[in-house]
């Protein structure tokens, strides 16, 4: 793709797998499972655009409200994507990392998390950070604690510092957040990282979410001037 002003990091919050099962009478379970073939598709065209970052809201803090069967199903997918994609992610160069409290979950998933993550650590071409168990208060709460429990000095606290201690830590804030499915809010995702990121909604149900819609995402950013807080002449000049 020929584009100038690709972003460098990419978040989507990845929304409307009910919706669309719904629309198709079928049962929720069937839209995640279709959700996670767009998950597929879009870190090889993130790779294929030239993205260096690609972050996916894949599990919030919120989602164990959600019905025991829907968890668990979920978490069977979860399991399911890193058995089967982990060798391709290291053959193609793609380093998994996984942000979040994960002491939530079961043994046997944070060792399979642990395990995928040392496989491919050595893997540069992209970073596909895949958000377990996460929100954005909870992010900016457990800093905030790390801090105090280090006892670190007021007059050394800047925004460099507290970035450290976030589960991002060393991670470009992102450049462009995507949000599928036609909802206008954030959903506690990466609140204090999206400071001056771009947002694009689109109405398109997650498992719609196609290389495609992807590149129209990419094009619109394209299009923008991100001016963070300064005019226009400044920017150009």
């Amino acid at each position: 793709m020929t584009m100038k002003n690709i972003p460098e990091h990419v978040a989507i919050i990845m929304d409307g797998n009910g919706r669309w099962a719904k629309n198709r009478n079928k049962p929720r379970f069937y839209g995640h499972k279709e959700g996670m073939k767009r998950v597929k598709e879009i870190v090889e065209a993130s790779k294929e655009f030239g993205i260096k970052v690609l972050t996916l809201f894949a599990f919030s803090t919120e989602n164990w409200e959600r019905p025991k069967e829907e968890i668990s199903f979920l978490m069977s997918l979860l399991k399911e994507y890193i058995k089967k994609e982990v060798k391709e992610l290291k053959k193609n160069n793609i380093k998994l990392n996984f942000i979040g409290d994960l002491s939530k979950f079961p043994d046997d998933i944070k060792n399979l998390l642990n395990n995928s993550m040392e496989i491919t650590s050595n893997c540069s071409d992209l970073m596909l950070n895949i958000a377990l168990n996460y929100g954005g208060r909870a992010d900016i709460l457990q800093a905030v604690k790390r801090i105090v429990a280090e006892k670190i000095d007021e007059e050394k606290i800047n925004e460099q510092l507290f970035s450290n201690f976030l589960y991002t830590k060393g991670i470009k804030d992102p450049d462009l957040l995507i949000r599928t499915s036609g909802e206008y809010r954030i959903s506690n995702f990466l609140l204090w990282q999206i400071a001056y990121t771009e947002l694009y909604i689109t109405d398109t149900l997650w498992p719609d979410f196609d290389k495609n819609e992807f590149k129209k995402a990419l094009e619109d950013f394209s299009k923008r001037e991100r001016r963070f807080g300064k005019i226009s002449e400044q920017i150009n000049n």
